[in-house]
């Protein structure tokens, strides 16, 4: 079976890091996709917010690089879970489960555009890969070409 997402969007609000009883390291965020076509009512929704969850090293790496308004490109998985709320009522959550983030815009954009104070310098060739979850494997890109935010 096959299940995997893949997204650009820019983050809605700040990312918060947070800790489960057993330390590790989750944060959970949503992102604004643009769909590709506009409607034509000025009052329809013309993006998709998805709420998108990261585990490990993954979540340090949000927390560290990405706030409000930065693009963000992800990969993952689409998860759904149940609970049941306060009242008794089944409720469901649709959620993306992230492993590789990037960077997505150029330096120029990133340095004009977002508010990178969490990790210092912004650094647009970086991405960051979690696929076992315990591995984490963070590569620099050698070349630089100008053009790629990537």
């Amino acid at each position: 079976m096959l299940n995997k997402a893949i997204l650009q969007g820019r983050l809605v609000a700040d990312p918060e890091l947070n800790h489960t009883q057993s330390g590790t390291a989750v944060i959970s965020f949503r992102i604004a996709c643009d769909r590709d076509y506009k409607s034509k009512d000025p009052n329809a929704q013309n993006a998709d917010f998805i709420t998108i969850v990261a585990w490990r090293k993954t979540a340090e790496f949000v927390n560290r690089y990405f706030t409000k308004g930065d693009i963000i490109l992800l990969e993952g998985a689409i998860q759904v879970r149940n609970y049941t709320d306060k009242d008794g009522n089944k409720r469901y959550v649709t959620e993306v489960v992230a492993d590789h983030i990037n960077f997505c815009g150029s330096k120029k954009e990133g340095q004009n555009g977002g508010n990178h104070q969490r990790g210092g310098d912004y650094e647009p060739s970086v991405r960051y890969d979690e696929p076992s979850g315990n591995h984490p494997n963070f590569t620099e890109l050698d070349e630089d070409d100008g053009d790629l935010p990537w």
